[in-house]
Parts: structure tokens; sequence; C-alpha cells
């Protein structure tokens, strides 16, 4: 009886497995409109997301999903804004503000691999929602869908708005060169070699047979080299042809020479080209052709850009009277290491990169007439981002990147839907459109990342002991043994040296005790006094002492770094001071607490209290984050000092100094301003405020916020009563002593001309630090004052 129950159970399960796929097989599939199913990949986490086409920018075009190791498409079909919002959430924005059909951003290569998708909006992956399934599609590239996101970013989601170069790189994954002495291996950078690319097979070399200079200048580009110059070609046909030679003749041959120099010179044969013969034969023999013939335009950000021929079969030999190409590199003026050269390539600049954290990297800006100005990312490209890295001295982009990935910057927003070819010398010399109100804002400042020679100096430096890869205690090479550096004279400026060196962006703090982190490895102190402008490419490029003379040569005393990839930048409006500057006479019995707090000039303090009065310059002071980071107090509240005068805590015991100067730069009268309330006053549109003051709250400037110190409130002022009538220079500097780590601390200055004739002022010409040329600031330095009061 069981068996018999056991033997139904078996054939009811036969007949429900067998029915259902007899009726699959034998109905038709309907093409139009057919049922979606939801298909879920393997793991949806594994799933790629990128936006790509043309012209776009970093929040729209073609969506491509990565599925089973290849690059796809999705079908507009049944698509809606349902989808949009799910697959932007998935690319890191919070939502989708439209989606385009019929291939608008133009037709994708390779899969389409999903078609009918419907989704409801909520979905965590596109894997989830209805479509024919994966692969499944009647569809051609003429129907590839895009989406448009809205342009904010989802809290955490690591993303750099890149719009980078697309080429299939299982052809050629990278590009080296290799020198063929052994000597050039030991300089950096290695400027001439053999170019080799990279494929899944390896590394192997390109036939020269053909090569022309434009191959030659993409591969300088990829190298981060701005030009490239002729090889001499004979000097490697000699070598080739002497290490392919047998050994007797070649023998023979230096015997012959031997004979013929003694007899002429009566001097030993130098042995430097055998050596190099022998180093040329030994590569001779490990020649792989990998790619028979290169044509490229000149314009390609990478080798693999331009049409290649690839060889077959047996790659050893075929490259017939060819050799593997070489090519030689032209440095920039940064990585040159003749001082003429420097000086010959140096010109002056309508170009710079600001708030990178490396060099070769940040917010493009442009000088028109005497004022710097940000560039709009409305079709911004790798083409004019290369044209700008060569400018500048580097080689070609590597990523060109937009929505203001940079930073914000400030004033005036030049040029638009620029468009180069690539061979031009300069941005300027591209087609571009004038801005137009309603065309930019700052929030779509283009921005690049170049390639740059690599140097080795990251090889140099270490961190141990810290928590994660971005701290840590600071250790050098010295001689062949490793050591920590004495904190002593330690601050953020060579904190910064230290954190770019190791390619870790910015530093955040500048360590100057570190027995909290672990000591299992402490070494002994190599390095101290330590000073370091903050432009050098290496801490050994900063002044320090030639034998160790640490006072405090504890390990606790070991300088040490917390690195970030962003940073907070504090600027000041400009306009706003001058338009509230003003003289107040302010009575002395009004003014006891801001004497407790040093704001006034030094003669005040043998007034005859609380009688008279104090001369005051007013203005108010409008600072702004354009940076990547929220600006936070170094010290904790824990340390923050409370001043019951006013009533408040003071979280930095300088923010800002208040200086006025004479022409020749002479200070006539200062104040400064202690940062006694760090807190969001107001914000862009869509920002929200993150700190507040009051109750003991936590004190800082949010990106995209800023901080206002009315005209009216204690020591916003500078105290002039000693000043004599004449033409001044007003000078406001946050941040003055970089306590405070910034992404650019070249414009933390404010200026303005000034004139005072005793009984009023006249203020003008108000302006950030790097905000003219240099060639306009001379001349504001150089002003001779207003003739009157009337400001042309």
């Amino acid at each position: 009886m069981e068996l018999h129950q056991w033997c139904r159970h078996i054939i009811v399960f036969l007949l429900n497995v067998w029915i259902p796929s007899c009726f699959a097989q034998t109905t038709p599939p309907a093409r139009s409109s057919p049922t979606p199913t939801p298909q879920t990949a393997d793991n949806p986490d594994s799933l790629k997301f990128r936006l790509s086409g043309f012209p776009r920018k970093h929040n729209e075009g073609r969506i491509e999903v990565f599925y089973k190791g290849e690059w796809g498409t999705i079908c507009d079909d049944d698509f809606s804004l349902a989808n949009a919002h799910v697959l932007c959430r998935q690319l890191g924005f919070v939502s989708a503000t439209g989606w385009t059909h019929s291939a608008k951003y133009g037709k994708g290569a390779g899969k389409i691999w999903l078609d009918n998708v419907q989704c409801s909006g909520s979905e965590r992956s596109v894997s989830v929602c209805k479509s024919r399934g994966w692969g499944n599609s009647d569809c051609t590239h003429d129907e590839d869908a895009g989406v448009i996101c809205k342009d904010e970013r989802l809290p955490g989601f690591v993303d750099s708005n890149v719009i980078e170069v697309q080429v299939d790189e299982n052809r050629v994954e990278e590009v080296r060169l290799r020198p063929v002495f052994t000597t050039a291996t030991k300089r950096m950078p290695v400027t001439e070699g053999v170019v080799e690319v990279k494929n899944k097979d390896g590394w192997a070399q390109i036939c020269d047979i053909g090569w022309t200079p434009k191959n030659t200048h993409v591969v300088c580009g990829m190298m981060g080299f701005p030009h490239e110059k002729k090889v001499n070609k004979n000097f490697y046909k000699h070598l080739r042809k002497r290490s392919t030679e047998p050994k007797a003749k070649v023998k023979a041959t230096r015997q012959e020479s031997k004979i013929k120099a003694i007899t002429k010179t009566s001097s030993k044969p130098k042995r430097g080209k055998s050596a190099a013969a022998k180093r040329l034969y030994a590569e001779r023999q490990k020649n792989f052709f990998l790619v028979h013939s290169v044509a490229c335009l000149g314009t390609e950000v990478h080798l693999a850009a331009c049409p290649l021929e690839f060889n077959y079969g047996n790659a050893t030999e075929s490259c017939p009277g060819g050799m593997p190409a070489v090519v030689s590199c032209v440095p920039g003026p940064l990585y040159t290491q003749s001082p003429t050269m420097k000086k010959k390539l140096k010109m002056p600049p309508t170009t710079r990169l600001k708030g990178g954290a490396k060099y070769g990297e940040g917010r493009v800006e442009v000088l028109k007439g005497s004022e710097w100005g940000t560039v709009c990312d409305d079709r911004w490209n790798l083409v004019s981002a290369s044209v700008v890295c060569r400018e500048m001295g580097f080689g070609s982009a590597k990523e060109a990147l937009t929505g203001a990935s940079m930073g914000k910057g400030l004033g005036p927003i030049h040029m638009n839907e620029v468009q180069c070819t690539g061979n031009e010398r300069s941005l300027w010399s591209c087609r571009y459109k004038n801005i137009t109100a309603e065309d930019c804002k700052h929030t779509e400042d283009a921005s690049v990342r170049c390639n740059v020679p690599y140097m080795g100096y990251e090889k140099t430096v270490r961190l141990s002991g810290g928590r994660s890869p971005y701290e840590g205690r600071v250790e050098v090479r010295v001689g062949q043994r490793w050591g920590s550096v004495c904190s002593e004279g330690w601050s953020t400026k060579e904190a910064m040296v230290l954190c770019r060196q190791l390619g870790l962006g910015f530093s955040m703090h500048a360590i100057t005790e570190t027995w909290y982190w672990d000591s299992s490895n402490v070494t002994d102190m190599v390095m101290s006094g330590v000073k370091c402008t903050g432009d050098e490419m290496s801490i050994s490029q900063c002044q320090h002492h030639r034998t160790v003379n640490c006072q405090k040569a504890a390990a606790r005393f070991a300088a040490g770094v917390i690195c970030s990839e962003t940073a907070s930048d504090l600027v000041l409006n400009a306009p706003l001071v001058q338009q509230t500057t003003y003289i107040e006479d302010r009575p002395l019995h009004m003014l006891y607490c801001a004497a407790e707090e040093d704001c006034l000039s030094k003669s005040a303090a043998s007034a005859n209290w609380p009688y008279g009065h104090r001369r005051l310059l007013r203005f108010s002071s409008q600072i702004h984050n354009i940076g990547r980071a929220d600006f936070r107090p170094k010290a904790g509240r824990h340390s923050w000092v409370w001043h019951a005068c006013h009533g408040h805590y003071h979280s930095m015991d300088i923010f800002t100094h208040y200086d006025l100067m004479s022409a020749n730069g002479t200070k006539v009268a200062e104040g400064h301003k202690a940062s006694f309330c760090l807190e969001d006053t107001d914000c862009d549109e869509g920002v929200s405020k993150r700190y507040k003051c009051a109750n003991f709250g936590e004190q800082g400037i949010t990106v995209g916020c800023w901080d206002l110190y009315r005209h009216d409130i204690d020591c916003q002022w500078i105290d002039i009563t000693d000043v004599k009538p004449g033409n001044y220079i007003l000078q406001v500097v946050i941040n003055p002593n970089y306590e405070v780590s910034e992404s650019d601390f070249t414009n933390n200055a404010m200026k303005c001309n000034c004139k005072y004739d005793g009984h009023r002022i006249w203020v003008h010409n108000c302006h950030i630090g790097d905000a003219f040329s240099e060639e306009a600031e001379k001349k504001f330095e150089k002003y001779p004052g207003q003739l009157n009061n009337q400001i042309s």
C-alpha cells in the first residue's frame, strides 16, 4: 500500500513538470508586449552601472549595465520614470528627473541586457524589476534608453562625477615605457624607452614600422608628459645590430676596436656601449610584438582609442626589418631636472587648477582680462580636458569631471560649451560660448584629473601604527633605514605635503603626540626640523636638519598625520566688505568686554577709562565654505574656552586677522577675531544647516553654507584711533595660522584699497587674494590712492 502511494506521488510530480514544459515548447513567443516577469541576477550587488554617450553632463546619459563580464544597454520599450528612479539610485543619485528614448545619447554597443523593464520605483535594484530577462530582447541599439538624474548625491555614496574614456580594455589595458639602459631606471621620471602594452596575456612590444609622431604624442600624454621629441633611431638600430651579431664576431670587433683605440689615443676603451649592447640583446630575446601597427590622430587620450592592428600566429617574427617602438618625451616644468628648461618651459599662465588634492588635478579656472573665472561643464569632455592638462605641463586627461567635483569656484564663469579638437595649445583657442545668467552656476564648474609622470615618491614614506590606511606615525627612508620624524614644528603644511606624497588627499590633522597609536614597531627618529612651504612634492624636498636634533625624542612625540580625500575651503565675500565698511566713534564704557578679549590697539590700555572713545573701522564678514568637507575647529568641545564677559565659548583662538597696511606693506593697525561662534548662518538652496552655537552646540561651517559676522558685533573692527590720514590697504585673512586644513589657502586673504581723510573712509576694489592676475595684483599694491571720493 505504501509502495503504491509512493509511486502515485512520483507520477504526479512528473506530470507537473512535463505538461508545462510541453506547452512552453509548443506556444510561439509573443513579440509584442510580452508579460514581464521578475528577473533577479545571481547577486544584485555585483551589477555595475554607468552613464555613457555624448553630449551629456555627469548626471545624465545612456544607461549601461555590467553583467556577466560585459557592458550592455537597456531597451526603451515600456521604460518609465519609475525605472529611471531605481537606476539613478544605483548610480548614486537621490532620484530621477526624466528619461530618454531612441538612443538620444548615441547608440551603444554589445549586448542589450534588458527589455520591457517595469519597476514600481521602490526597488533596491533594477534586477528585481519585471522584464523579459537578462539578454532577451527584440530591440536594436537605436532604442537604447537614457536617464536624467537629479544632481544630488546619496549620502555616503563614493563617486567622482567622472566622464572617462571608454575603450575596449580587453585589447590594451596599460601602457608603460621601459628604459633600455639600467641606469635610466634610477632616474625619475622615465622620459625615454620602449613602448610596452599590457593585455590579458602580459606585457608586449609594438612594432615600429609605420610608427608616427602622432603615436608618440598619445603615448607621452598617457605617461604624463605634454610634449614629445624625436628619437635617435640610428643609435637604437646600431645597438640592435650589435646585439644580434654572433659572439665571436662581436669579440673580434671589440679586439680590433681596442687595438685602434690604443694606437690612436693610448687609452682604455669605454665599456658603456658593450654593456648597453648586452642589455639590449637581453631585451631583444624577450620581444613579443602584440601590435603590428598603430594609427593615432594625435588627439586620443589612450592608445587603445587609436586604430590598432594586432599580430596573430608566431608574434615574435611579426616585425620584419623593424624593432620595438621607442619614444622620447619632454616633461613639464614641475618634472624637468634642468633649471634652464624650467625657466624656458615656464610661461605666464592663462589657465590654472584649484582645489585638487594632488598635482595635475583640480577645478579649471581661466584668466580673462585680469580676472580669473571658471568653466561650465556643458559639453565638457576628455578632449577639452586634455588641452587644459597639456597647457598646464601635464599629460593628457585621465578624467573629465563635472558638477563642481573639486569644489565650487567664485566670481565669473568665463566659458560654456567648450569644444576642442585636441590640437589646441590653449583652452582659449577652442570653440566656446559666452555665459548668460541662465546658463550656468558654480555647481556646474568643470574639473580635470591629468596623467602625471610617475616619480615613486610614495615609496620613500609610510604610515605605521594607525587604525586605517589614512592615518599613522610618519616614517621616512634615510640611507638604508626607516625611522620616525620629530614632531617639533610639525604643522598642517608639513602634513599636507606628506598626505599628498602618499596619494591620500589632504591632511585633516597634523599630529604631534602619537602615544595612542600602536607602538609595537616604533622606529628611531631619523629626521627633525622639517619645515615645508606646502607646495613640495615630497617631504625630502622640505627644509630639515642635517643631523637629528629633537628635544622631545621619545616615541610618543613622533610626528603623525590623519589624511582625508576631501577638505574644506573658506573664502570671504569681498563685495560685502566693501558695501558695509564705515567708521564709528565708540565710547570706552561700551568696550570693556572688547578690551578683555584684546580687540583694541595697545594705546587703549593708557586711555582714561571709562571716558573718551575709540575710532573703529567696522565691516561685515561673510565666510563661505566652497570646499568638499565641513570646516570644523581643530580643538574638541572639551578644550573650548569659556568667556564670561560675552557669555560664549571660543573654539579657535584666532579665526581671522584684520590689518590696515601702508602702501609699502607696513602694518599700521590690526585686529583679530576669535571664533566665538562658528555656525551656519545660511546655506545655498537645498543645503541644510548643521552647526549652531546655541546651548553649547557643535561649531563649524557646512559645505555650501556661510557664517556671517555682522558689522555691529563686538570685535568686528579694526581700532584706527592712532592712524593718520592717508592711503591704505585693508586686509582680512581667514584661518591665518593654518590651524584647520583647507584644500586651498591662497584664497584665504582679501584686500581692499582705502583712503582715510581723518573723518571719512572710502573702500573699493575689494577682492580675494588670488582673484586677479599677477600683473593686476602688482598694480593694486602700487596704487597711489584716490584723489577724491568718486569711484570710477
